[in-house]
């Protein structure tokens, strides 16, 4: 529908209340875009929701009018997963954003879903705890359990999918369910936990997560290690996770990303492949973690490694990688980024970064590798002119050559970003079969294709 239903907006505001409901120009505009180089879309009526209940409510309208319902966090997605090409309804959580409960004894916490990371972090502090996983963006919890996100600390601690022990979710019919309990481990039933993290809002909405979190740890030391290449950097990584080493992170930037790293961040480290890393635990173990670091990295012909423990220097070393993403937009004004999100075997991640770093350099486009490589995860950041044909196709190109590559050697076309619309074509040579058991899961919870239609599965046109 080009124009929101007079009826639905009036029906909308009767649930809710007349500043919870907008068909605001601006509003809608920024509820029609995300981070990702996908073209914008604007929804027809953007509501705000306080609690489940009125979820539950705006799930039933939408129904009866048969109206699509897109769940929306903070729109730092990039794959378009907020993006509504179906227009209809955006649900924003951001009025949903409460910490209910922290469970300290239980290394539990129970939010909203509008809560940020860092909003988390900053209670959880008070308690001697911390939420361990980490994308970069300060997204939404209901965001990044939608795309089952990592990050830098995900070879330590797991992925969002290993942190959530419950979710409370608004169903097509408006029926609202829990889909674990408070339980470490159960044998009891299908894992509906696993169903919805990584849905991306295509089974339902998200009302309150109840989350896993860790003691914040006695003693963190961060390092940052250069060599001469790639290879020999991501053959360290290897060499340590082989070693039984626990490193928390393990980061890898190119020669490019370090020197867009040094021109943004104001550092001046060295432009060569570097690794990121941190080490988490008590001070006699951390020492024999380090002292066995350094040997395994010397082997590797690493040129120079250094160790931070001021707390300072550590954020500012984390920041500078964390904010490599934007460095990159800022050094190349008028450009859009790609971002490519692949995941392999750590056996095969050496030679992916390989061919990855010789098909950006065939490309003739600004570009760097940076990845979680100690889970298999790399990134390719290409600054793309999306008003150049050429340079569109050029890149597209490139992507799904190094998503062929992983999927090829026992990968997948996405490590943490999720599917969206930009991976959507890749679903069926990855899952094979088993694509038609997810369609099947999709019709029998959202018979009528209104939760994000046309992202993760391509389903029937409109909604």
């Amino acid at each position: 529908m080009e124009t929101a239903s007079m009826s639905l907006v009036h029906a909308l505001k009767e649930v809710l209340s007349e500043q919870q409901v907008t068909e605001n120009q601006t509003v809608r505009e920024l509820h029609g875009r995300d981070e990702s180089y996908h073209k914008e879309s604007l929804p027809d009526i953007v509501v705000f929701p306080e609690t489940a209940q009125q979820v539950s409510e705006v799930v039933k309208l939408a129904n009866q009018y048969k109206v699509p319902i897109v769940p929306f966090g903070l729109g730092s997605s990039l794959e378009g997963h907020v993006i509504p090409y179906e227009h209809g309804i955006t649900v924003d959580f951001s009025l949903m954003n409460k910490i209910l409960e922290v469970r300290e004894n239980d290394f539990l916490v129970r939010v909203q879903p509008g809560v940020t990371r860092t909003q988390l972090n900053k209670e959880l502090k008070k308690y001697g705890l911390f939420f361990s996983v980490d994308p970069g963006a300060d997204a939404t919890l209901g965001g990044m359990a939608a795309t089952n996100a990592s990050g830098t600390t995900s070879v330590k601690y797991g992925v969002m999918r290993d942190q959530v022990r419950d979710l409370e979710v608004v169903l097509a019919d408006g029926a609202i369910i829990h889909t674990g309990n408070l339980a470490a481990k159960s044998s009891s039933g299908y894992h509906l936990n696993g169903l919805f993290v990584g849905s991306e809002g295509t089974l339902g909405c998200f009302t309150e997560l109840t989350l896993r979190v860790y003691g914040i740890p006695e003693h963190v030391m961060a390092a940052r290690a250069s060599f001469p290449s790639l290879n020999d950097a991501v053959e360290a990584v290897v060499s340590i996770l082989q070693a039984g080493v626990p490193i928390a992170r393990v980061e890898l930037v190119d020669e490019p990303s370090m020197k867009q790293v040094n021109l943004f961040s104001e550092t001046n480290y060295n432009e060569s492949p570097t690794l990121f890393l941190e080490f988490h635990g008590n001070e006699a173990g951390l020492k024999q973690d380090i002292a066995f670091t350094r040997e395994i990295v010397e082997d590797h012909h690493c040129l120079d490694i250094e160790f931070e423990t001021d707390n300072a220097a550590r954020n500012r070393l984390w920041e500078a990688r964390h904010n490599l993403a934007y460095a990159y937009i800022h050094g190349h004004p008028g450009k859009k980024m790609m971002v490519t999100d692949v995941c392999l075997p750590i056996s095969e991640l050496s030679g992916a970064i390989s061919h990855a770093r010789e098909a950006v350099d065939s490309l003739g486009l600004p570009g760097g590798i940076v990845g979680h490589v100690g889970d298999g995860n790399y990134h390719t950041l290409l600054m793309i002119d999306m008003s150049n044909p050429e340079e569109v196709a050029k890149a597209e190109k490139f992507n799904e050559q190094i998503v062929l590559y992983s999927l090829e050697r026992g990968g997948t076309c996405t490590g943490e970003h999720g599917v969206g619309v930009g991976k959507q074509k890749y679903q069926q040579k990855e899952h094979g079969q088993a694509l038609q058991v997810m369609e099947k899961i999709k019709q029998a919870l959202d018979p009528d294709n209104l939760f994000n239609p046309n992202k993760i599965l391509k389903t029937k046109e409109g909604a």
